[in-house]
Formats: C-alpha cells, sequence, structure tokens
C-alpha cells in the first residue's frame, strides 16, 4: 500500500514538472521580422532571459517577412521597420508601435580609405545607387573630397535581395534628396535596383558581407551591422549642409522633433530631419500585435518583455548606437496603444 502511494506521489510529482516545464516553454516569445533591430533585441533577449527566465525566438528574416509571419498568426508579434498603414492596421485588427530608433548608413569597401574618410551629398548618393556616377573618380565625388587620390574604379551596388524595412528607409531619403530617384525608382521594401553593376545580399548582414568581401563597392546597412563587421561608412551631408556621421547623437538630433500622434499607428518618416547634428538617414523599427490575439497569454508576455526593454535597455540601446525611446513616448505606447490588446 504505501509502495503504491509512493509511487503515486512519484508520477503526480513528475506530471507536475512536466506541466511547470511545458509552462516555461510556453511563455517563451515568438517574433520575426526586421533585421534592423536585430542586435539590440538580441541583447535585451539575453539579459531578460537572465532576469526573468522568459527567451525570446526571434526569426531574423526582415520586415516583409515580418509582416507575413504575424498575419499568418505564426509569432507573436511582427517587427517591420517599413510602418503599416493605418487603414491596413485596421483591416488586420492589429496595432503598431515603435520600439526603437536606430540610423541607416552608407557602407564602403576602397583601398586607401576608412571611416569618414570621404564625403557625399544626398544628390550623389542617389546619383551613385542609380548608376549614373559608376566610378569612385567622378567629378562629383572628386568636388566634394579636395585632395583625395580617389581610383579609376567601378562602383558596385550592394543591396538588399530581400523585401527590407531598412531598404524602405534607405529608399525614403533617396526619395527625399533626389527627385530623380523618386521618379525612377521610388521607396518601398523592394524595389528594382537600376544600377548595372548592383547585387544583392539577404539580411543586414548578407549586403554587410558582400561590401566587406567586394572592392569598390558601395551599400546600406543599420549602423550596428557596420560597427561590428568594421566597415567604412561614408560622412554624409544633412539637411542643414552638414557633414555627418552616425551615431547615437546625431540620429538622437534627428528624432528629436518628432510628432509620433500625427500618423496612424506612430508611422512617421525620421528621415532628411532638420538641425546642424541631424543625421539624415534615422528610422523607427515597429512592432505589430493584434488586439485580439489568438494566444493571449504570449501577446502578454510580448508586453512584459518590452515593457521591461523600455525600462532597463536604454544603456544597452546606446551601447550599440540605437537611440532608446524617451519616457513620454513609451508613457504613450503603454496608455495609448497597449491598451487596445485584448490579454
Amino acid at each position: 500500500m504505501n509502495t503504491k502511494r509512493t509511487l503515486l506521489k512519484t508520477v503526480a510529482a513528475a506530471a507536475l514538472a512536466s506541466l511547470a516545464m511545458g509552462s516555461a516553454i510556453a511563455a517563451d516569445i515568438t517574433g520575426a521580422g526586421a533585421t534592423f533591430p536585430f542586435p539590440i533585441y538580441a541583447k535585451w533577449a539575453e539579459a531578460y532571459k537572465k532576469d526573468t527566465g522568459t527567451g525570446l525566438n526571434y526569426q531574423s528574416i526582415g520586415s516583409s517577412g515580418g509582416i507575413r509571419q504575424i498575419r499568418a498568426k505564426t509569432v507573436a508579434f511582427g517587427a517591420t521597420d517599413a510602418p503599416v498603414k493605418g487603414e491596413e492596421l485596421d483591416k488586420d485588427g492589429m496595432v503598431q508601435f515603435p520600439a526603437i530608433i536606430g540610423g541607416t548608413v552608407p557602407v564602403f569597401n576602397l583601398d586607401g580609405f576608412g571611416k569618414g574618410e570621404l564625403r557625399v551629398t544626398g544628390p550623389v548618393l542617389a546619383e551613385m545607387f542609380l548608376g549614373t556616377i559608376s566610378k569612385w573618380n567622378d567629378p562629383k565625388l572628386a568636388a566634394l573630397n579636395p585632395g583625395k587620390n580617389l581610383p579609376d574604379q567601378v562602383i558596385t551596388i550592394v543591396h538588399r535581395a530581400d523585401g527590407s524595412g531598412t531598404t524602405f528607409n534607405w529608399t525614403d531619403y533617396l526619395s527625399s534628396v533626389s527627385p530623380e530617384w523618386a521618379d525612377k525608382v521610388g521607396k518601398g521594401a523592394a524595389v528594382k535596383w537600376p544600377a548595372p553593376t548592383s547585387v544583392g545580399g539577404k539580411g543586414n548582414e548578407g549586403v554587410a558581407a558582400n561590401v566587406t568581401r567586394t572592392k569598390g563597392s558601395l551599400g546600406y546597412v543599420e549602423y550596428a551591422y557596420a560597427k561590428k563587421n568594421n566597415i567604412s561608412v561614408l560622412a554624409l551631408e544633412n539637411k542643414d549642409g552638414k557633414f555627418v556621421m552616425p551615431g547615437d547623437d546625431t540620429f538622437s538630433a534627428a528624432a528629436a522633433g518628432a510628432d509620433w500622434s500625427k500618423a496612424p499607428g506612430m508611422g512617421i518618416s525620421l528621415v532628411n530631419q532638420p538641425g546642424a547634428d541631424a543625421y539624415p538617414v534615422v528610422t523607427a523599427s515597429f512592432i505589430l500585435m493584434y488586439k485580439d490575439p489568438a494566444d493571449k497569454a504570449q501577446s502578454a508576455e510580448v508586453l512584459k518583455f518590452f515593457d521591461w526593454a523600455f525600462k532597463n535597455g536604454k544603456t544597452m540601446a546606446s551601447e550599440l548606437d540605437y537611440v532608446p525611446l524617451p519616457d513620454k513616448l513609451t508613457a504613450e505606447i503603454k496608455s495609448k496603444v497597449w491598451t487596445q490588446i485584448k490579454n
């Protein structure tokens, strides 16, 4: 009898342990999308796991992939740098809010030139991506860089091969500084790249890798990828006519005057903002969630994660040269956006 009772207790204990383990696994958060914020999401996730025991399974597959995944309801949140329009959010029954701010930077691989040693204006950069400026010693580049011995070398454009919010941010900027780019190519998560010497890379990782191994190349990546891979960055002229380098200070200057309430889903553009210190290619990365989620426990865990990140992740964000959201904005997100989600 005692043996039977002991066996029953053992089975019951094993069952409870199994349930507890199942709950822990179920509590892990699933998300997918933009590669732009992946470095900071990964850093937040590591710290959050240590702090709470809850993990984050985030697939860095590009903004278009993130939108597809959340619409397919295979993840608890989607992430995109190309904000979804208000009417689409309403149609899908979703909310959208910014999670982090960062910058997209022009990266290049040219022997003899390092970070910030070459300058470019927006219109000239657009011509390089259009292919109308096809060599590094073009007179327009030479005029911007007097005294520099620019080589007679073909410019190889490296772009994203997948649907990308980084591409949306980059082409949004090029459209704002070049009427020709706006007319011939326009802005979007995926565009037809006009330069004849163009090659694609998957994700920010793929573009960074292609620029690193291709002499004479010019591409665009989220700044953390340029730093991580030690790739040279062009100094870029801003709206006030100042040549600036990327960094959390110049990104912050661009985001300082943003009016988040003026666009549905807080989907504002931060490109080419005024200010002597403002970096011209800045974007927010956005989170997409359902108002009435199928898995309410997962959805609640997502909000806990971002609430923790907003409160505890600012230093980590700055270390990677992202700009954490100001407290006033996170308070607005919690009161106006998260309250629409049924958990």
